[in-house]
Parts: structure tokens; C-alpha cells; sequence
């Protein structure tokens, strides 16, 4: 085979290479890369390299993980192999790499049956330091038991209070993660679901950890897990980039694989003994006793529909997934939704390829447990219809279309390209599958198209894997308000029974391990060994985009490439808008393009965007100027992609959303907002820590103060508020109608062409032809001015001191105050003084001696605030101290010019993190919208480059301790550790309800 890869291009099937025996060597023209899949003989470690022109560099080595119980020994692994390893005796190298590093991404996985440790990189040595490390890491940890101990589970005693005798407690950082985890309906849905729909496999069992069993596990029990699991019998390494790969596995052969014997790990994960009939289940999950709401319950209708290795049916499954539910035109959607039997789709609905045995669900959330029976009856009625009359051409067309967008898009996010591409094939590989047919799609979707041809094959699939598949389970899941309390109670329980068996000999050991444990998380320690770069690895440029400007600055182009894609970026800049409508502009912006027009429907609607575009939606976004206003820049953005072939049809129907919007579909209207209200109450367990920052910011700014009104706990209070009347039933159609002239509204004051300004995408000459449609699109819209200044949300400056209630196990506790912005000479220094204070002050004190899941300082060059947060945190007055203690801390001599040097690297890696062109396009757009100059950018660099302790620590003088009139603090936890805090601090919280 010859082939044209400019970095392997001797490389050929059937080479050995550092013990690497060459299995494949095939180019993928879709993403223009090459892909190889390598075994090396000796270990039986499998490799897989995907050579691309992309100067982002990703490396991950990943492990089978199949845990035989619940007590979270994988997930406990993955914290404890990141602990200090042979060559690297430190006590975190994983975040002391963090800060010696220019890396893009850093972090480690652990999954239902794998464990996975990524990176990625723009630098050739950072690349080769992190590899080092990670290899280490896995292959030769510490495993030191008290490592164990503060990264899984300990008992220790807690101080005794007034009147009171000690108590035993649990503690350990995977410990709290998963009470938190397991507060969260979603999670305990998805994680039961897989019990129940594979009871005799390892998916019975919680990996991440169930916190009743976590105890259970053994120090000796997670050493003996390693040595099996993590062994290169059982490693799966990945590469991509454009670094040559042989220079990749000359490193892992002479660095790991030459130093161990090949074995057998027993970790093969057979395939779930089909079923010969259905069955049901129901789990409970801690819910507050919300008087007059039984609508609380999921209930989910789930099969197992084929095996993982089966590429064919696996992208069969995508496929139909997307023809049943992929939007709201969806015939099983639609049908599901227009119901009435709940708000919006349950949690994990579609399809599911992550376990050895592929999945598929639908159902239901906000429904009550006695619907499971008319929910059944609804989806096999609908499932029945679907394949008796056949499925429309147009919906077939439409799913393959957006695979087809899928394919050609390169995108870094939520995560950089070459580790979406390793997460995209790794169930199939792990699995002993053939993993380059899920890059290489057009053999199984060739079969696939055949088989429409000749008729029925989607409806074959239907019938075969879901109508007469006896191998379901009808799944409800339900609120239970004494749950928690029996939780808590049942813990309290169990460490009473412990504490009335320890020896006078056990106590001692606890609270020596205890004392050891501070002791080592408090010493300072030589990191020397670990490598790192230099300021001088640092490039001193900015990345830059430049756009064509048109129209009189409204219209504006970027040449890129984007693999035959046209990207549309509108902006509507907010006018003069009635107070009682500012709230609904964030709904406005989800339901805009499900509503229909007045040519359309919603269905049609529906059906016409995917038939030709990527997908159309419109977002808020509260933005802040770089002028010397300062003011506020609230504006909504117009986000829509296209094939270049489609930018007519796509520009057709952008005309037509935006200039014959209706908001007249009353039943419409009402499930739109109900699926809009659980979207929102979902998301608090998820994003606690974000809210909680929201909460504390907001009357610091006007855009801070909408942006918490947009898409904080006030958006989330505002929607309950006026949804109450639809989740109890008794909401009147003017009720509805009252919304609906509200929208109306809200469209008539942002939608004109004075608002308008935009940006397009694409190759240069996607563009020119673009050019003419945006202009009329623009000449279409309703005249109107300029927009007016905003100011109907001001801040007013007080900071708050507040507890809000949710329903949560562990915490979320923020504190913030406001400082200065980018453009002021210390805005460098507050962004190391942020990184510092994460790295050196807040993980050990927050993570490692209070058992949280994270901690973090952030500093808003935009907004001129500094907030420190925590993330699934098991104390609230303990953290709050050790925010007041980090003032001392940053404004002493603890840290060194070495710090602040990594610190800088940390700075430096986000600034010049790579975007895809796409990418950079938009943020360069919005750059210009809110008038952040390069030339400020390009000075902000300089200025970071330029500081060493001492200039920080002048800098940190001037702001820490923060003033008590304008400090604010946040809590976010349950209801009854609120309560429990009642004259703990030194300011009581106003403690109120989410």
C-alpha cells in the first residue's frame, strides 16, 4: 500500500516497529488524516495513530476496567495512580503538571468499563514531559495508603461540639463525588438503567462508586486491581497529530512495555444473556416533599438492540435514533410529547453505544409512575405505526444529512479533536471490534442506503430490535422526600456500628492516619523531578483573525477552512425592552425556531432545518464593553451552519424564522415551556458551582446582573414561577396567549436591520456567493435604528451573603468581590493571582484536607471580579475559612518566581489553546462586537510574561483581604445543612429556596 501521510509515509502493514507490529495503514479522507492500528507482540498492548495536519497533539493510554462491585475501585484508581509513581515521588504530579505545562487539555476518565488518562498539546516537549508522567502514573504509582485514604475513603473523627462527644465520619474525595453524584436524578437513572438492563454483567455495578459500598473497599483490594488492569496486556494507547509515530512508540516500548510479561488480565466482558421476557423495575431517587406535585417520576422504556462490534447496525441505530427523536418534528418525540403525559424526554433517551451491548430508551420525565402503563402503550403504538406505514424518505434523507455534517465538521469541543475522535471508536475497540469502520462510514452506510432502497429496512429494524425484542426493561424512577434522610440516617447507623467495635488500638490509628494525612498535605515538598517548560517555550505572538469588513461594518467575513461548511454568526443587540419581558428572553431564544412561522408549522419547520442546515438556533448572552463605557452589551445571537451546497436554502429559511415568527401555538407553547422548566431544574446538581459564582457576582454589574437573571438560579426561579400553573393543570389558554404576546414582543424590539450585524465562515469562495443572500436577509427584516443602551437590570453593588436550598448531599460554596477589569495594568496579575491560589492554597486545603471534588479561583477580565468556589463540597464554614485565609496566603512569601512561572504557563495555555477555524472566526467577531482590541490582548500577554513574585505579591496587596462591604458569598447545598449553619458564621446566610 502506498499512501501520502508527509509524517509515516514509510509506514505499511505487516512492519515491526519498537515491537509494534503494523495491523493497518488506511487514510480517512473525510477528516484528511491517516489511521494505523499497531499490537505489540510481546505485551499484546494495542495502539491506534491518527496522523493529521493539527499541531494539537493528543496522547491517552486506556485500561479495561470491570469492577465485580460497587465500591468505586475504578473510579478510586483513577484518582490514586495520579498520587506520586516511581519516578515521580510527589504527592499530586498530575496537577503540579498542570502547572508546568502548556497542555490544552489534561484529565482522566473513568467509564462504565474503561479507565482513560488524555492529554493534549501544541508543543513537541510538553507533549514528551506529559507522556512521561502520565506512562509512570499508570504503570508505576505510589498506591500509598494514605493516598488511599484521602483520594477514596477514611474514618476519622470529627471535633466534638458543645455538650458532645467525638464522631466518627467518612471522608475521602471519591467518597463526597458520588454523594453529590448520586443526589442527581440523572445520574442514578443511567447508572440503574444499566443494572437493570444488564444485571449479569459489570454494568450491574457502579463503578464510580455507590457511597454505601465505597467503604467496603480495601487498600490491598485496590493494589491488586492495579496490578491486573493497568498492565500493557491491557492497555489500549492512542495518538494524533502531526508527530511522527514512530518516535511515539520508541517511548512507550522502551519506557513500559519492555518491562513486563504479557498475561491474561481477565477483563473480556462477555455479552448480556439475552432475555426471553420484559421486565419492569423502579428506583427511587432524595427529592424535596413538594406539596401538590406527584409529576416528579421518569419513566423510560429501554432494549438492548445489538452488539457494540456490529458497525453496521451500530450506525443503523444513530441513524433511526435521530429518525425517531432527533428533533421535534421526530415522529416517536412528537408523539411522546404531544401526549401530555409529561414535560419532556427522559433522561438517557436514544441511542447508547458505550457498553458491550448497545442500547436504546425513550420515555418520559415529570410524569407520575401509574402513566408507566399508558407511557408503554404510547411508545409501542407509535413504534407499531411507524413500521406498518412506513417511515417518510424526507426523515431518512434529513438523519443521513446530519451525519454527513457530523463527518465533515472538525470541532474542539467540549473537548480537542483528537480525544473526541478517541472517545468516538473506544467501545468498539476496547471490545475487540473493528474500530477503523466508525471513521471509514461509507462501506456500512452504503449497505445502509441499499437496504432503503429496496424498502423496509428501517422498519425491519424497528420491528426485529425493538417491537418484538423480549430484552426490555420499563424503567420508573421516583421521588422519594425521606430518602435522603434515610441515607443520612443509615450512614449514621452504620458508623455508630463501627465506632462501638474499634479497639482502643484501631482509634489510635485513625487518628494517627489522620494526623499523618494533614501532615502530608501540608509539608512542602521538592517537585524538581517532574519536568517543565520555560517562560521561553512560550511564543510571545497572539493568535489573530482578521475579518473582511462589508456592508458599513455590519457584515463581516472569514476566510477559512472549513471542509466544504458555511458558518452564520447574526447578532441582534438589544434596544429598549419592557421590564416584564427581559426574563423571558432566554426562553424566547430556545423556543424561537420550534415554534413555527406563518408559512409553517413547527413540524415543517422542524423538518426543513435539518433537511438543510446543521441546526438554527438563537442564544442570549450578557456581554460587557472594552470602551470606556464599560456598560452592558446584551444581544442575541443568530447561530446556524450549512453545507455550502444548501446556503440557499439555509438563508431561505433564516429569512423566513426571523420575519414571520409566531408564538400563536398555544399547545405548543405549553410543552415547550414545561420541557424548558425541567431542563432548568435539572441542571442545578450539575452546575452548582457555576450558580453559586452567578449568585455571588450579580449585583456587581448591569451584565452581571442580567447574566444572572438569564441563566442563573433567577432564571431558574422566574421559569418555576410562571410554569407553576401548567405543572398543576389548572394554566387557561390566556395564560398562554399573555406568554405568547410577550414573545411577540421581545422579537419586535430586538429583530430590525438596525440591530443586525453578522459574520460568515467559510472558503473565500463560499463566501463571495454567500454574500448576496445575507443581504437580502438583512433587507428583509423590519427597519429599525440603532440599538438603544440597556439598562434595565442595574446593579446595585451590595454584596449578599445567602444559602440556597436544592437537593443535594454536598455543597457548593462561592465567595466574590469585584476588582478591575482587562486594559487595567493589574488585570496579569489577578489572573496569576487566581491560578496561584487554585494550585498552591485552594486544592490542598479545599480538595485534599476537606474531601471536596474540586476548588478553583477565577478572575473575569471582562467583568473586574475574583471568585473562589468549591464543587461537591462536604463543609461550608470550613471552606469559607480557608477563603478568608487565602488573603494571607497570596500576600506572604509562600510561593516563589518558579510558582508564578507556572502559573504563567497556565495563563499562557488558554490564551493560546487552538480553535478550529470555525471557532476562531465567531470569537474573533464577538471580539470586535464588545471592543476587545488585539492590541490589548497582545498587552495583557506582555504583561503576564513580565511578573515575578514580588511585582504579584504588590499587586495582590491592593485587593486581598477583600473589603467586607463588597465581598459576597454563596451557598448552594440542602436544605438542612443550611439550617445547621445558623450562627456558625460570622454573618448568618438569608437562606432561601431554588
Amino acid at each position: 500500500m502506498t499512501h501520502n501521510d508527509p509524517c509515516n509515509d514509510s509506514i505499511q502493514p505487516g512492519q515491526i516497529l519498537h515491537g509494534f507490529r503494523v495491523v493497518k495503514a488506511l487514510p480517512v479522507p473525510d477528516i484528511n488524516a491517516f489511521f494505523y492500528e499497531l499490537t505489540h507482540e510481546a505485551s499484546g498492548a494495542s495502539h491506534i495513530h491518527i496522523s493529521a495536519k493539527d499541531r494539537e497533539n493528543t496522547f491517552a493510554v486506556a485500561f479495561k476496567t470491570v469492577p465485580e462491585d460497587s465500591t468505586g475501585v475504578a473510579h478510586i484508581l483513577e484518582h490514586t495512580a495520579l498520587c506520586g509513581s516511581a519516578k515521580y515521588p510527589v504527592r499530586d504530579p498530575f496537577f503540579s503538571m498542570i502547572k508546568r505545562s502548556l497542555n490544552t487539555f489534561m484529565n482522566a476518565f473513568t467509564s462504565s468499563d474503561w479507565t482513560m488518562y488524555p492529554f493534549a498539546t501544541q508543543n513537541r516537549k510538553d507533549f514528551y514531559n506529559l507522556m512521561d508522567v502520565y506512562l509512570d502514573a499508570a504503570f508505576f504509582p505510589s498506591i500509598d495508603e494514605l493516598s488511599f485514604k484521602q483520594e477514596g475513603h477514611r474514618l476519622e473523627f470529627a471535633p466534638a461540639q458543645k455538650d458532645s462527644e467525638e464522631k466518627l465520619t467518612f471522608k475521602g474525595v471519591v467518597y463526597n463525588e458520588m454523594k453529590g453524584a448520586m443526589s442527581s436524578p440523572h445520574q442514578i437513572l443511567g447508572r440503574a438503567l444499566n443494572k437493570a438492563l444488564m444485571p449479569e454483567t459489570t454494568y450491574a455495578n457502579n463503578s464510580g462508586g455507590d457511597p454505601e459500598a465505597i467503604p467496603d473497599l480495601t487498600w490491598e483490594e485496590l493494589k491488586a486491581f492495579h496490578g491486573r488492569h493497568y498492565h500493557p496486556s491491557n492497555a489500549y494507547f492512542f495518538t494524533y497529530g502531526d508527530m511522527p509515530l514512530t518516535d511515539h512508540l520508541e517511548i512507550i516500548s522502551r519506557k513500559v512495555l519492555t518491562q513486563f510479561d504479557k498475561i491474561d488480565p481477565k477483563t473480556t466482558v462477555a455479552p448480556q444473556t439475552r432475555w426471553e421476557a420484559p421486565k419492569e423495575v423502579v428506583e427511587y431517587y432524595p427529592a424535596d416533599d413538594e406539596e401538590g406535585r406527584d409529576n416528579r417520576s421518569q419513566v423510560s422504556l429501554a432494549w438492548l438492540v445489538t452488539d457494540i462490534r456490529n458497525t453496521e447496525e451500530v450506525l443503523a441505530f444513530s441513524l433511526l435514533s435521530q429518525i425517531l427523536l432527533g428533533n421535534a418534528a421526530a415522529p416517536l418525540r412528537k408523539a411522546l410529547i404531544d401526549a401530555n403525559l409529561g414535560s419532556s424526554l427522559c433522561d438517557a433517551t436514544g441511542f447508547d453505544s458505550d457498553a458491550r451491548d448497545a442500547s436504546f430508551g425513550c420515555g418520559l420525565k415529570e410524569t407520575r409512575p401509574e402513566n408507566a402503563d399508558a407511557i408503554e402503550a404510547l411508545i409501542f403504538e407509535t413504534l407499531t405505526r411507524i413500521a406498518d406505514e412506513g417511515i417518510d424518505t424526507e426523515l431518512i434523507d434529513s438523519a443521513i444529512h446530519q451525519m454527513e455534517i457530523r463527518r465533515r465538521e472538525i470541532s474542539n469541543t467540549p473537548y480537542p479533536y483528537g480525544i473526541k475522535l478517541l472517545l468516538g471508536i473506544s467501545g468498539c475497540w476496547f471490545h475487540s471490534g473493528e474500530p477503523q469502520r466508525l471513521l471509514l462510514l461509507d462501506e456500512d452506510l452504503d449497505t445502509i442506503k441499499q437496504g432503503v432502497k429496496k424498502g423496509g429496512y428501517f422498519e425491519g429494524l424497528i420491528r426485529e430490535r425493538l417491537i418484538e425484542n423480549p430484552h426490555r426493561v420499563r424503567f420508573t424512577l421516583a421521588p422519594d422526600s425521606t430518602l435522603a434522610e434515610k441515607q443520612a440516617q443509615q450512614e449514621q447507623e452504620k458508623l455508630e456500628a463501627i465506632a462501638q467495635t474499634l479497639t482502643e488500638e484501631q482509634k489510635a490509628k485513625i487518628r494517627t492516619d489522620a494526623e499523618q494525612l494533614k501532615a502530608l498535605q501540608e509539608s512542602e515538598e521538592d517537585i524538581s523531578s517532574l519536568p517543565t517548560l520555560e517562560l521561553e517555550d512560550i511564543p510571545a505572538t497572539i493568535d489573530s483573525v482578521t475579518p473582511e469588513s462589508r456592508g458599513g461594518g455590519r457584515l463581516f467575513h472569514y476566510p477559512c477552512a472549513t471542509n466544504s461548511l458555511l458558518y452564520y454568526t447574526g447578532v441582534l443587540e438589544a434596544g429598549a425592552l419592557d421590564s416584564d419581558l427581559i426574563p423571558l428572553v432566554p426562553f424566547f431564544c430556545s423556543s424561537f425556531m420550534k415554534m413555527g412561522t406563518d408559512e409553517k408549522n413547527y413540524e415543517e419547520l422542524t423538518r426543513a432545518i435539518s433537511a438543510h442546515t446543521g441546526g438554527m438556533g438563537l442564544s442570549p448572552a450578557s456581554r460587557r464593553r472594552y470602551d470606556g463605557s464599560r456598560s452592558a452589551l446584551p444581544l442575541i445571537a443568530i447561530n446556524s451552519k450549512c453545507l455550502s451546497r444548501n446556503r440557499g436554502a439555509m438563508f431561505d429559511l433564516l429569512t423566513e424564522t426571523l420575519t414571520r415568527y409566531r408564538f400563536t401555538d398555544l399547545k405548543r407553547l405549553r410543552s415547550l415551556l414545561l420541557e424548558y422548566r425541567a431542563a432548568m431544574e435539572s441542571s442545578v446538581v450539575q452546575n452548582g458551582h457555576s450558580l453559586a459564582i452567578s449568585l455571588a457576582n450579580r449585583n456587581f454589574t448591569d451584565s452581571l446582573a442580567l447574566s444572572e437573571l438569564w441563566s442563573g438560579v433567577s432564571q431558574i426561579q422566574y421559569i418555576k414561577s410562571i410554569t407553576e400553573p401548567l405543572v398543576r393543570g389548572n394554566a387557561s389558554d390566556e395564560d398562554l396567549a399573555l406568554i405568547g404576546d410577550q414573545m411577540t414582543r421581545i422579537g419586535q424590539a430586538f429583530i430590525n436591520t438596525g440591530n443586525l450585524r453578522c459574520a460568515l465562515a467559510s472558503d473565500s469562495d463560499t463566501l463571495a456567493l454567500a454574500e448576496s443572500d445575507q443581504e437580502a436577509l438583512s433587507l428583509a427584516l423590519p427597519k429599525g435604528s440603532s440599538p438603544l443602551t440597556f439598562a434595565s437590570v442595574p446593579a446595585n453593588c451590595q454584596p449578599v451573603h445567602e444559602g440556597w436550598a436544592t437537593n443535594s448531599a454536598v455543597s457548593f460554596v462561592a465567595s466574590s468581590f469585584p476588582v478591575v477589569s482587562m486594559g487595567h495594568e493589574d488585570a496579569p496579575a489577578l489572573s496569576i493571582i487566581a491560578r496561584l491560589l487554585r494550585s498552591l492554597y485552594l486544592h490542598r486545603e479545599i480538595r485534599e484536607k476537606g474531601g471536596a471534588y474540586g476548588a478553583f479561583a477565577a478572575y473575569s477580565a471582562e467583568e473586574g471580579t475574583f471568585s473562589m468556589g468549591s464543587y461537591r463540597d462536604p463543609h461550608v464554614v470550613r471552606t469559607l475559612s480557608a477563603y478568608d485565609a487565602a488573603a494571607r496566603f497570596i500576600t506572604s512569601t509562600d510561593y516563589t518566581d518558579e510558582d508564578v512561572k507556572e502559573a504563567i504557563l497556565q495563563a499562557c495555555s488558554v490564551i493560546d489553546r487552538p480553535e478550529t477555524p470555525a471557532a476562531a472566526a465567531r470569537k474573533g467577531f464577538f471580539r470586535e462586537l464588545v471592543g476587545l482590541s488585539d492590541d490589548t490582548r497582545r498587552t495583557y500577554k506582555e504583561g503576564l510574561l513580565s511578573l515575578n513574585a514580588d511585582k504579584v505579591r504588590i499587586a495582590a496587596a491592593r485587593y486581598f483581604p477583600p473589603k467586607d462591604h463588597l465581598k459576597s458569598v454563596a451557598v448552594i447545598s440542602g436544605a438542612e445543612r443550611l439550617s445547621g449553619l445558623k450562627g456558625r458564621l460570622e454573618k448568618d446566610l438569608t437562606v432561601q429556596k431554588i
